[in-house]
């Protein structure tokens, strides 16, 4: 099986990011566990550069309320239908907010070789609610739609 930079994020987030404890390990002991766990050292430092950039990201305010979203042609390369109409179903049941959207769209064009499936993109916006301040709600939300505890749509 081949394991890239979105598997090691996977494993960090279930193993220490969605954690309660606020004593992590040190990077570097994590990387080691990482490696020792099979995963190559160039996907772990794109990992730890992803989470990185993600603590970086100043937030966004969004100067219109009322707007919509247009994709341009590298995004719409990226994200297929079902992707874009889960990103509006996710804005429009109040789990992202326009900010925590441009967020999530511009973590996944940073993963730039990777595959944006429906259930990578799930996993995407659950790492950055995780790490967006004040709105555990939306989080717990997310989690349950990443962990299928609610369905998706209404039937």
């Amino acid at each position: 099986m081949k394991e890239d930079i979105f598997d090691v994020l996977i494993y960090l987030f279930e193993n220490y990011l969605d954690s309660d404890g606020d004593n992590y390990p040190d990077s570097d002991v994590i990387a080691s566990e990482l490696l020792d766990a099979g995963f190559q050292q160039p996907d772990v430092n794109k990992a730890f550069d992803w989470l990185e950039s993600l603590t970086d990201i100043d937030t966004i305010t969004p100067a219109v309320s009322s707007s919509f979203r247009i994709f341009c042609p590298q995004e719409l390369a990226v994200f297929d239908l079902e992707c874009r109409n889960f990103l509006m179903f996710l804005e429009h049941s109040g789990i992202l907010t326009p900010a925590n959207r441009e967020i999530a769209i511009d973590r996944a064009m940073a993963l730039k070789d990777e595959e944006i499936s429906l259930d990578r993109l799930k996993w995407i916006v659950l790492m950055v609610l995780l790490s967006q301040p004040g709105d555990s709600a939306a989080f717990s939300r997310m989690e349950d739609i990443v962990y299928d505890l609610v369905p998706v749509s209404l039937h």
